[in-house]
């Protein structure tokens, strides 16, 4: 596509374009090669755009939400003095002062909040995305400066469903909301602050709705899903991987040393209950270590998340926790790992969430050539594209038995790993390359741009169903 047909395209998200999370790496893979007098970003996030990003960039500021602005102003003025009694007060022999020090193996501690903390925690953020949000003049007047064909959304809050309709109602052009995991059936549905932000979620995703011309899902099982469920046509987009990130199809096995443990690893977050997966899948390379089989799980996640998740692999022998890394590193470690790892979680309330969704690391992962173990279940879109893949095993029960007799093949056959791990890569070849994908992206948003929204319907269009909260 030649840069004058490009369209010009405002993005109105929560992350921006950066390689620092999921989003903003999916981001900035989608829209590589995109000429930068054709792309914009209105974004909330507290940070900076990466050093690779292209375009003009305007931080929508925390001001404009005044309650939560001046919620958190206020809780900033006392945390620091509550820290400081906290902390003098806990003695060396004091609960505090003990807590997390000893070694003995026994059950893990579920490290998340308590049940009291966790519901004022979802109260709060609730609360805080029901509450005003103010656009100001010189906000409507940068985009308006934006002069976009369409608007690109990634929403998944209420705040963002409101400023996704504001630019695209202040640019008269449609929006192409894109969905990373299915928010709008399991947002605010457990009451939350009287159950206003659920009536909140759904007037503004029918405004959403009514405002779009296209949509976006992160797999096809979702691009499937939602097209049916809100009569708009769905296109599938994911992250994708450079070229010069996919492994050489000839070497598809590390080098490992005679005798030395088989290296699995897993990159990503340990939030969503992962990491209770991911005991289970190291518990069970515990016990191939016991039947005299050498092999380790490795565990690279974020900075935040090792801190907050340590304990929960306390008495794992066989389980390290690796440092966290950067955006550039992944690739290497992926490469240089023997079997991959992909977990979810099995509990109700997650799998109601991430059913649609494929994590940012699958593409990353069948790029490197190596086998991919997955762990979570089976109905989920992301256990059904490594199957699809065919680079490994796929566990869709939460049962010890089979993730041993899932594992033990892996961990003694190398000419399987290799095997796998050359299925994963040409897969990854068909369905990931950056070029491929970024390209068919750009002709959906020129064709988004050019069909009319359903904020001013055709007398024969039935108005979109909103689904039923589950």
């Amino acid at each position: 596509m030649r840069a004058d047909e490009y369209p010009r395209v405002l993005v109105v998200s929560a992350a921006v374009f950066d390689r620092s999370t999921g989003t903003g790496i999916t981001l900035s893979n989608l829209f590589t090669g995109w000429p930068g007098d054709r792309l914009a970003q209105l974004y909330a996030e507290d940070r900076a755009p990466g050093p690779d990003a292209v375009g003009r960039f305007a931080r929508f500021a925390p001001r404009n939400a005044p309650v939560e602005y001046h919620l958190f102003r206020q809780w900033e003025r006392v945390r620091g003095p509550v820290r400081a009694l906290v902390k003098g007060s806990a003695g060396p022999g004091s609960a505090a002062g003990s807590a997390g020090s000893g070694s003995a193996a026994g059950p893990a501690r579920d490290p998340g909040p308590g049940p009291v903390r966790a519901r004022l925690r979802t109260q709060l953020r609730a609360f805080v995305d029901l509450s005003p949000v103010r656009i100001p003049d010189d906000v409507r007047r940068w985009l308006r400066a934006q002069r976009p064909d369409v608007i690109y959304t990634t929403l998944g809050s209420i705040r963002m469903m409101r400023l996704a309709v504001a630019a695209a109602q202040e640019c008269r052009v449609p929006l192409v909301p894109h969905f990373m995991d299915d928010w709008p059936t399991t947002l605010y549905t457990d009451g939350q602050v009287l159950g206003l932000p659920r009536l909140a979620v759904r007037a503004g995703f029918r405004d959403v709705l009514r405002h779009s011309s296209y949509g976006m899902g992160i797999s096809v099982a979702m691009a499937r899903e939602f097209e049916r469920r809100y009569r708009l046509p769905f296109a599938a987009f994911g992250n994708c991987v450079d070229a010069a990130d996919f492994a050489d199809p000839d070497r598809c096995a590390p080098e490992s040393p005679a005798g030395a443990p088989v290296e699995l690893v897993y990159v990503g977050g340990l939030h969503l209950d992962r990491w209770r997966s991911l005991r289970r899948v190291g518990e069970a390379v515990a016990r191939l270590v016991a039947q005299g089989t050498p092999a380790r799980l490795t565990v690279h996640a974020p900075a935040t998340d090792l801190a907050r998740y340590a304990g929960a692999f306390t008495g794992l022998p066989a389980v390290h926790l690796g440092r966290s890394l950067t955006s550039d590193e992944v690739a290497g470690v992926l490469r240089r790992s023997d079997v991959l790892v992909h977990v979810e979680s099995f509990a109700a309330e997650h799998r109601r969430y991430t059913r649609y969704s494929l994590s940012t690391k699958i593409p990353q992962y069948l790029a490197s050539g190596r086998p991919v173990f997955g762990f979570g279940p089976a109905e989920l879109a992301s256990m059904a594209h490594l199957a699809a893949a065919d680079a490994g095993p796929v566990v869709g029960s939460d049962d010890p038995g089979a993730l041993v007799d899932a594992l033990t093949p892996l961990c003694v056959d190398a000419g399987l790993r290799a095997r796998l791990g050359r299925r994963g890569l040409a897969y990854a070849v068909r369905h990931h390359r950056t070029d491929q994908v970024a390209a068919r992206f750009a002709e959906v948003l020129r064709e988004a741009g050019g069909r009319p929204s359903a904020a001013v319907p055709r007398a024969d269009a039935a108005a979109p169903r909103f689904p039923a909260a589950r």
